[in-house]
């Protein structure tokens, strides 16, 4: 949201000094957060978005996103109030995680197949984390317990939907986009209209395919290093901020409201890291100490991935500020999952954990931390088998309410 104050223009300045004159007094400790944070782009979200970030311009430059959007129609607008280009995007959302899901719909604005109402609900939703970060890094790094990754998954992404639901009462009085047209005159089942859509999507698109590969592979480089200079940023403020003293009234604030409900203070730092960079968040969650019930840390963690941090925020306001998107909508639905997050994994805690021992059973190999490249592995495999199951859910279920609609129809003719 764009407020043209000056005592915001003020704030910041006040701010970016401040940041500055710690970094001069603190030059060693700030290098070093520095490293850490370049550490964590390369060895974590580097590759696991890279090739993500390439498929999905490539998929919108053949036509793909056009195909899933007039197959997942029937569904998407009567669910979550979006184009059925929706679908596509949420699946994409959940297997390759932030901010792959705003970077898509900024595309789709610039096309006009989205509103900004749209947009909005679709950026909304379909920001979540990743299954390699999940499994590979938090499950398996930083609690060493892979059977978590369960439980994590389950209430992260079971809530993701649920806040799309929520969202669709966002601008109700919005005018929604028109359907995908077709060829003039060409009529069909649901399947061949997909095709046609995809059909004509491409041929506007006219790129050839070299030229395609090119412009995919040097916009994601681009965006790939505007998400880790983001990274390395944060992680600079957070250990800055720490050495001034500063990050201490945070942590005192986020423990008198822990004490409400009952959790354990010592989460508090968790928190507060993870409102800023959700990895250093995770990590703080996984090493909370040994006194502290399993439960809570892990409900930390689940707090944590749902909000993103506010270094995920500033990704995804770079993405979509062009597009008129406004920043509250998503603020407001980042916390809402965060929350509903938080209280479902301490909800389904116990009704979860045959689930989580049955998979520690069958995936032994994950306990042991050396073997940490086999959960990055299983992380990417789960991104594959997250994006076919959403993609084959939705196709299936549109396809039901599509015969059911021609089922109703023939019968209103009977």
């Amino acid at each position: 949201m764009r407020i043209p104050n000056i005592w915001t223009s003020i704030l910041v300045s006040a701010g970016a000094f401040l940041l500055a004159v710690l970094l001069l007094k603190y030059p060693a400790q700030g290098l070093e957060s520095a490293l850490r944070g370049i550490s964590i782009w390369w060895d974590i979200l580097f590759p696991a978005l890279l090739p993500f970030f390439v498929i999905s311009e490539l998929l919108i430059g053949f036509g793909i996103v056009h195909f899933a959007g007039t197959l997942f129609d029937p569904l998407m607008r009567p669910l979550f109030r979006v184009p059925g280009i929706g679908g596509f995007i949420m699946a994409m959302g959940f297997a390759s995680g932030y901010p792959v899901g705003a970077r898509l719909t900024a595309q789709l604005w610039e096309q006009k197949l989205v509103t900004r109402e749209e947009g909005e609900r679709l950026v909304a939703f379909t920001t979540s984390s990743d299954p390699i970060f999940l499994i590979g890094a938090v499950s398996v790094g930083f609690f060493h317990d892979a059977g978590l990754a369960v439980i994590l998954a389950i209430t992260h992404y079971g809530t993701s939907i649920l806040v799309g639901l929520l969202m669709r009462y966002h601008g109700r009085g919005a005018v929604p986009t028109p359907l995908l047209s077709v060829e003039p005159g060409k009529k069909g089942s649901l399947l061949v209209r997909s095709f046609q859509a995809m059909h004509k999507a491409r041929l506007i698109d006219g790129r050839p395919t070299g030229t395609l590969l090119q412009q995919a592979v040097i916009t994601s480089l681009r965006l790939s290093f505007v998400v880790g200079g983001l990274v390395v940023f944060f992680s600079v403020v957070i250990e800055l901020f720490t050495l001034a003293g500063i990050m201490n009234g945070f942590y005192a604030s986020v423990q008198s409201a822990l004490s409400l409900f009952h959790v354990p203070p010592a989460v508090s730092q968790s928190l507060v890291n993870g409102f800023f960079e959700v990895t250093l968040g995770a990590k703080s969650a996984g090493g909370a100490g040994q006194d502290i019930p399993l439960v809570y840390k892990t409900a930390a963690a689940a707090f944590v991935l749902s909000w993103g941090g506010l270094s995920v925020h500033a990704q995804i306001v770079s993405l979509v500020q062009h597009t008129g998107m406004r920043y509250y909508p998503f603020f407001l639905a980042r916390f809402i999952h965060a929350v509903l997050a938080m209280a479902a994994t301490i909800l389904l805690w116990n009704p979860l954990q045959p689930l989580r021992v049955w998979l520690v059973n069958e995936s032994p190999v994950f306990m042991n931390d050396v073997q940490t490249s086999a959960a990055f592995a299983s992380g990417i495999a789960s991104s594959g088998t997250i994006f076919a199951a959403v993609i084959g859910l939705l196709a299936l279920l549109a396809f039901l309410r599509s015969m059911a609609n021609v089922f109703v129809r023939n019968l209103t003719k009977w």
